[in-house]
């Protein structure tokens, strides 16, 4: 149950703070130009709690969390008084009623650089990409363990992230991308990734793996550093430096290997702890140690701890793994620069979703968005701040698409009556609004049938 509701509490969570700023921008700018608000509404449906303001202004909290609205003062809905009629908005002239209607996305996307400027001041710890093992494209490119990607194409890579984003295009076009790469003696040196040679129905979030890149993971030597006192390994002779070489006949290269081979060979089928063999280098000697492991949270567990990483693995380490932090000044401008990295981006996947060069499959419902949610705030408050600045990005770029019942159909609208001088008929704008129902149905449709594909498969 509680693996649910997490999920589900943050999204609310989530959705709560972005539709509330969103249908802000709304009525804050129908305000300020003269129109009346009848209700600001977060959520569809009934109304959890509502309360009507001095002014006549209904404020709501609805039952189903994934939209909102902001009803105002219109002629072509209900009827109004005389003395109201310059407050209703369609007696608004054109360019008012773009500002009304824009002002959403707009604060969406006020909220996103707001959210990245403070994401950065607090600090993100970042992986950043350093090969691991490379293979085909890569390899045959000469890329390198240790090989830091400073940059795909034109653009900078600080991160994974980034260089993903980087390498997601061309890949999609099947077009050679150059790379600039750094030794860590600090040498640089351009390569060319020929991403022509990927298949043609490639699975694009796999895109870093099948280009033949494993990001670096440090591997401690398999030497013991602590013991638990009672544990397992204390009780069968265990002492600090010890070193692992093999379990139950399986060599042990580093500490990864141990982390796995515990796991494996420490448990039965019925979940019950199995004797394992440990193989040592104590001083110079050979041992042999049976031991049987505790079971803790269903894992089987032998209370060792790794020694500290020297000095090299420590450096190499140091250079993998970072916080991205700024002043709150030099913040502005890599907030700016993060939300126009991931607009292009996404306006660029949208691009290839349609041309069909890129997969429907990146649809993402609400189900999908809930466990990035969760996931996110586990992380801590930054991660989650670049959650909610990712997805009050997608929520006013895809409020800005030219379909009828979203923003940008209304301003779609709107474009058509600066143009002709006359607003488009009531029968076209109600012909658009069954057309622009009829394809998000169809969108979020799409968008759940995925989220259920990925927790199937």
């Amino acid at each position: 149950m509680l693996d649910i509701f997490g999920p589900i509490l943050w999204l609310v969570v989530a959705l709560g703070i972005l539709i509330t700023f969103h249908e802000f921008g709304h009525f804050w700018v129908a305000r300020r130009c003269g129109v009346r608000v009848l209700r600001f509404s977060v959520g569809f449906g009934p109304a959890l709690w509502s309360r009507t303001a001095s002014d006549g202004t209904e404020y709501r909290i609805a039952a189903v969390p994934l939209g909102g609205y902001v009803k105002m003062l219109d002629e072509r809905e209900a009827p109004v008084a005389p003395e109201e009629k310059e407050q209703a908005f369609n007696r608004q002239p054109v360019g008012q009623r773009i500002a009304i209607v824009a002002a959403g996305p707009v604060f969406n996307l006020i909220f996103a650089v707001a959210a990245f400027w403070l994401m950065f001041v607090v600090g993100i710890p970042e992986t950043r990409p350093v090969v691991g093992e490379a293979t085909g494209i890569a390899a045959e490119a000469g890329l390198e363990e240790h090989d830091l990607i400073t940059r795909v194409g034109t653009r900078d890579t600080q991160t994974w992230t980034h260089a993903m984003l980087g390498l997601l295009p061309p890949a999609l076009d099947r077009r050679p991308v150059t790379v600039e790469l750094e030794r860590p003696d600090g040498q640089r040196r351009e390569t060319t990734l020929a991403l022509d040679r990927l298949g043609p129905d490639f699975e694009e979030e796999r895109t870093i793996e099948l280009v033949g890149i494993s990001p670096w993971r440090p591997d401690l030597p398999a030497l013991i550093g602590e013991i638990g006192e009672g544990t397992p390994a204390d009780r069968a002779g265990l002492e600090p430096g010890d070193r692992i070489t093999a379990i139950n006949d399986h060599a042990v290269e580093g500490w990864r290997d141990i982390a796995r081979l515990i796991p494996e060979q420490g448990i039965d089928e019925s979940g019950q702890p199995r004797e394992m063999v440990l193989e040592l280098e104590r001083t110079g000697r050979t041992l042999q140690v049976q031991i049987t492991p505790d079971i803790s949270g269903g894992r089987p567990v032998i209370g060792v701890q790794a020694g500290e990483p020297d000095a090299e693995i420590q450096a190499l380490i140091e250079r993998a793994f970072t916080i991205l932090r700024h002043d709150p000044a030099t913040a502005v401008g890599e907030a700016v620069g993060e939300t126009w990295r991931l607009t292009t981006a996404t306006l660029g996947i949208l691009g290839r979703m349609i041309s069909g060069k890129a997969s429907l499959s990146n649809l993402a419902g609400p189900i999908t968005i809930a466990q990035l949610a969760h996931s996110s705030a586990l992380l801590g408050f930054s991660r989650f701040l670049f959650f909610l600045g990712l997805i009050s990005l997608s929520l006013a770029i895809i409020n800005l698409l030219p379909i009828p019942m979203l923003d940008g159909g209304h301003l779609m609208y709107y474009l058509v009556e600066l143009i002709k001088g006359s607003p488009v008929s009531e029968q076209t704008q109600v012909a658009g609004q069954y057309v622009g129902l009829l394809m998000v149905i169809a969108l979020m449709s799409l968008a759940i049938f995925n989220d259920i594909l990925r927790l199937i498969t």
